[in-house]
């Protein structure tokens, strides 16, 4: 099995041991991203709606730098700090799905990294 490791200066650089993305067998596997500003290093969001858009763009940029876009993603996952945010992250995330949504679950943890509400992981399939 080839193995090619993703990665691209427009999305974060990993804050652990992990890559941005894995690439295997025509399927790509993206590391959940949360919502750092790759320029910065560091967490500007101040808002679940800022948050939510920083994550979908490191996302997308992940994607693009593997050559393919969200039309390719078959599985999400994403966690919240808090089920009441589900609406609002929903509504923006929908957004990038425009005719066929991946499968996906949705799950409320107790914390995240650097204290940030959501973080989402994407598996894509890269024909």
């Amino acid at each position: 099995m080839k193995k090619t490791i993703i990665h691209t200066d427009q999305a974060p650089a990993p804050i652990g041991p992990y890559n941005q993305a894995v690439m295997a067998n025509g399927m790509l596997f993206i590391s959940g991203q949360i919502a750092i500003n790759p320029k910065t290093g560091e967490v500007e969001a101040t808002t679940i709606e800022e948050e939510t858009h920083q994550v979908m763009h490191n996302l997308y940029v992940i994607l693009q730098e593997a050559g393919t876009d969200f039309g390719t993603v078959v599985k999400t996952t994403i966690f919240l700090t808090d089920m009441s945010l589900f609406a609002t992250v929903n509504a923006i995330y929908s957004t990038h799905f425009p005719s066929e949504a991946p499968a996906r679950e949705t799950v409320a943890v107790k914390g995240l990294p650097k204290g940030v509400n959501v973080e989402i992981s994407m598996i894509a399939v890269i024909a």
